[in-house]
């Protein structure tokens, strides 16, 4: 690709207060015009910029007005299916420029666009669709046997749409679009949605569970696009190298919304690769790039690429960068500057770590704290639930001490960012909220994340509710036990839970390790760094050796199966071992020990 003059990298490191002062101000005129929404905007940015460069991949590459064009055809045909605002059209289609002229377009005239998992089949992903009750699904020709597992389960008489070449006896999208306009909407032909109407269903991808189908108002569609191309100080010469999953509010709104309302341009890969991460961003001369999860630890244990600091990236944002990792990523591909933030698709709890602070999600600053009123509260780790004090309300806690972090959900009618929208399930929305938290009558948005906030206000991620277990009276938070395992040379990966043991109070730990070589594990070694770094109660009781752990799509360790097999050494043929306090070493569990241990007949 040829070389690009990037005006807002050209100074180096984007500082902090003007970091949120881009921010407020790219956000500040933000409904004030109720019909102006992230569709008409993409329409906007086509007549300014015409041929230049939206969205880019290895099969297709799209201009703005090429964009604009094909999102109108899509608008077209909802409207010729007769689709009517509110009304839910299911997509099920791997990363590309088409997957986000279909929901622009669709979005444009009033209908809701549920964005299906890609790497769901069978019963659950009948449960995604189910749960919104679409009129239409459209899916892409890959997906089709996935789908094709999930119709006996599904209890909707949508319409089905193929998109891509197959043999299926579906009818074509493509046959519809080919034959609409591609021109600009006229306002005889249909009523623009309004700004705080549903435009999208994003689904929670929690660990553990069936997931839950989020609304996502146009609103908030706006918000964050320039929200963020602000903090970013996004110009028309950025490229955005995306390869995380467009079904998830960060892959798919974040990442190619800030680049779209800024002139500036997205590579889009359908997934992400650690071999081929840095020839792609270096072929495709980005400036910046989006990461969640676990990718920066997975580049990073990868072999050194000779292509890995010949980039021009100068920002990369996201959320998830763990401390262990955040230093030496950095200096190793030369990363000029990392944007770790924090926030949820539903919720109202947004932060921000403009200054960099290795290992902090992010901070809210004096003056924005009306905007953001987030806060941490006690917590109860045995009922799950805030600490109440005499009066009923619940408690802060005090800089260092680890709680549950909510949000307030605002009861002004113009504050659409502190507004909780809730999912499709009632039930599962009312679980979410707390009520006369402070005061009689208020309410706040549960975020489900333990958090601590430093004497600075950085507040730090701690573990997910449900993750934290009880052992020997101490609560253990299994993310920091992880994170204290990963620092082990030779460990590569490690998820923590705790297993049931008769006859003992809590839970026990146990942990899923993936070395680079089984055979050079030191496990004397091991045991004496968990001892030094980790009280005694922290350390875990067994440890169980993994080629690999199984993650989600945004990269998030799947305990559930590991939970339920429990220490059973005859459930898995991974080596089990046991951390025998009388012999002070980690030694293999066989089926004979584990009857001692289930007899009560170990030190635990």
């Amino acid at each position: 690709m040829h070389s690009r003059n990037v005006v807002s990298g050209a100074g180096g490191k984007l500082s902090p207060a003007k970091m949120w002062l881009r921010a407020l101000e790219t956000t500040g005129q933000i409904g004030n015009d109720g019909a102006r929404t992230l569709p008409t905007v993409v329409g906007e940015m086509a007549r300014a910029l015409g041929d230049s460069p939206a969205l880019l991949s290895g099969t297709e590459c799209l201009t703005y007005r090429e964009l604009s064009e094909r999102s109108n055809r899509y608008a077209r045909w909802a409207l010729g299916q007769g689709l009517t605002k509110g009304e839910v059209v299911c997509l099920l289609m791997p990363n590309r420029p088409e997957y986000l002229a279909i929901w622009l377009g669709i979005t444009r005239i009033g209908g809701v666009v549920s964005l299906l998992n890609t790497n769901l089949n069978g019963a659950s992903l009948a449960h995604c669709i189910n749960v919104v009750d679409p009129r239409h699904i459209v899916v892409s020709a890959e997906l089709i046997e996935s789908f094709a597992s999930a119709r006996p389960h599904i209890a909707t008489d949508a319409k089905i749409w193929l998109q891509g070449a197959s043999d299926h006896d579906h009818p074509r999208v493509e046959d519809q679009i080919g034959r609409m306009s591609g021109e600009e909407l006229a306002n005889s032909e249909v009523r623009s949605p309004d700004i705080e109407d549903r435009a999208l269903c994003i689904y929670t991808s929690g660990t553990t569970g069936l997931p839950k189908a989020a609304y996502v108002n146009h609103y908030r569609l706006m918000y964050w696009s320039h929200w963020f191309a602000g903090l970013m100080d996004v110009q028309s010469t950025d490229r955005m190298y995306n390869c995380l999953p467009m079904y998830h509010s960060v892959g798919g709104v974040v990442a190619t919304g800030a680049m779209l309302v800024r002139g500036g341009s997205v590579t889009i890969r359908e997934k992400f690769s650690a071999r081929q991460f840095w020839d792609d961003v270096v072929q495709w001369d980005c400036t910046l790039f989006q990461y969640i999860g676990e990718l920066c630890r997975y580049l990073l244990r990868a072999r050194a690429h000779p292509r890995e600091k010949e980039h021009r990236i100068r920002l990369c944002c996201g959320n998830g960068l763990r401390g262990d990792v955040w230093s030496e990523f950095k200096s190793r591909f030369a990363i000029p500057q990392i944007l770790e933030f924090y926030a949820s698709t539903e919720g109202n709890v947004s932060m921000f770590n403009c200054e960099g602070k290795p290992g902090a999600i992010g901070r809210i600053p004096a003056f924005l704290s009306h905007r953001f009123p987030a806060v941490i509260v006690k917590f109860d780790f045995e009922t799950e639930v805030p600490i109440r004090d005499e009066r009923g309300f619940c408690v802060r806690c005090n800089p260092g001490e680890i709680g549950e972090t909510i949000g307030r959900i605002s009861d002004d009618a113009k504050n659409f960012a502190g507004r909780f929208e809730g999912y499709t399930d009632k039930e599962q929305t009312e679980r979410k909220i707390l009520r006369n938290v402070f005061k009689d009558g208020d309410s706040w948005f549960r975020t489900g994340d333990l958090m601590r906030r430093d004497e600075q206000g950085y507040f730090y991620f701690v573990d997910r509710i449900g993750d934290t277990f009880r052992w020997k009276g101490e609560n253990v938070a299994s993310c920091e036990v992880a994170e204290v395992i990963t620092q082990f040379p030779g460990v590569t990966e490690a998820v923590v839970y705790g297993v049931a043991i008769p006859g003992t109070d809590g839970r026990a730990g146990m942990a899923a390790i993936v070395v680079g070589n089984e055979r050079q594990l030191e496990l004397a070694a091991l045991r004496e760094h968990l001892i030094k770094h980790l009280p005694e109660y922290a350390r875990p009781l067994l440890l169980r050796i993994r080629s690999e752990l199984e993650i989600t799509a945004t990269f998030k360790q799947m305990k559930s199966d590991l939970i339920r097999q429990g220490f059973d050494p005859r459930s898995t043929p991974d080596p089990i071992y046991f951390n025998d306090a009388g012999r002070r070493a980690f030694v293999p569990l066989g089926s004979a020990l584990y009857e001692r241990i289930l007899a009560g007949q170990e030190r635990l």
